[in-house]
């Protein structure tokens, strides 16, 4: 991960939700990315027929520190070789191409979700879940998927981990909970109502929140403590349930597990070594 990339994606994902001249001046940085790196933000807004106000609100916007920020990440975006766009597959079109057109759409979620990866709402999460004595993961549809994995992941280090995609059943958790618990809401569109309304219901209990969602402000990073964030992975039309924004959410599960494991390595190789013990009883 790192933290100068990720500009372009960002603003890819953002710009169709911007204000009129905070969108002008996305719209135009994408389409002359390498000259707007060496502009000023009095002459990024004089280019874009705005303001250089405009520009430090779409900085703003953006959940960047500044308008240095901002170039500096899509100068380290412009670094790379090879810019690959998402392909969606055709009628009747043949296997060898569909693995190719999924291989590349995976990889390229991947790198854009590390791309945009914030280092310190990392830390803060990691800590949040190092210190849990218990901790929910909710979901809905897809993002279930990767609440369960989480559980399943968490619970081999001896983590108190409960996944649930069952609102109800998840309130009923929550309510038992209080400030050193952690509540997980994923979610890709951010929008989940059953998410949000559970995230609020932990802030209302003092449980520290964290959202897993598409980057950008949302219903559900509304309430939520630590927003960690997935590229705006494209679906395919063809749509068998969510594919891009699943691999996403899963390699963030992974990132704070892993993340979680070498602060406490010690720890989480006697727990894994535990659970293979465990498990191996029912092999003899």
């Amino acid at each position: 991960m790192s933290h100068i990339k990720g500009g372009l994606v960002i603003l890819k994902d953002m710009v169709n939700s911007l204000p009129p001249s905070e969108k002008k001046i996305a719209e135009y940085i994408l389409k002359n990315p390498e000259e707007s790196i060496l502009l000023t933000a009095l002459m990024l807004g004089e280019k874009s027929k705005t303001s250089s106000a405009a520009v430090i609100r779409l900085c703003k916007s953006l959940g960047f520190r500044g308008f240095q920020e901002l170039k500096i990440r899509v100068a380290g975006d412009l670094q790379k070789q090879v810019v690959t766009e998402y392909r969606d597959i055709e009628p009747n079109e043949g296997f060898k191409n569909i693995i190719d057109k999924v291989t590349t759409n995976t990889i390229q979620t991947l790198k854009e979700t590390a791309d945009i990866m914030n280092e310190e709402d990392l830390q803060a999460a990691v800590k949040a879940l190092e210190n849990a004595p218990a901790i929910i993961f909710f979901g809905v549809g897809a993002s279930y998927i990767a609440a369960k994995d989480a559980e399943q992941k968490f619970l081999r280090i001896n983590k108190n981990a409960y996944a649930f995609s069952d609102a109800h059943m998840a309130a009923t958790s929550i309510a038992n909970k209080g400030p050193n618990d952690v509540v997980v809401g994923i979610s890709f569109s951010g929008n989940t109502e059953e998410v949000a309304r559970l995230l609020k219901l932990a802030k209302h209990k003092n449980t520290t929140t964290i959202s897993i969602t598409k980057y950008g402000n949302s219903l559900v990073s509304n309430y939520s403590d630590i927003q960690l964030h997935t590229s705006a992975a494209k679906e395919a039309t063809i749509r068998s349930g969510a594919t891009s924004s699943r691999i996403a959410q899963l390699q963030v599960i992974d990132i704070l597990f892993m993340c979680l494991a070498s602060v406490q390595y010690e720890e989480t190789v006697r727990h894994l070594d535990e659970t293979r013990e465990a498990i191996s009883f029912f092999k003899k």
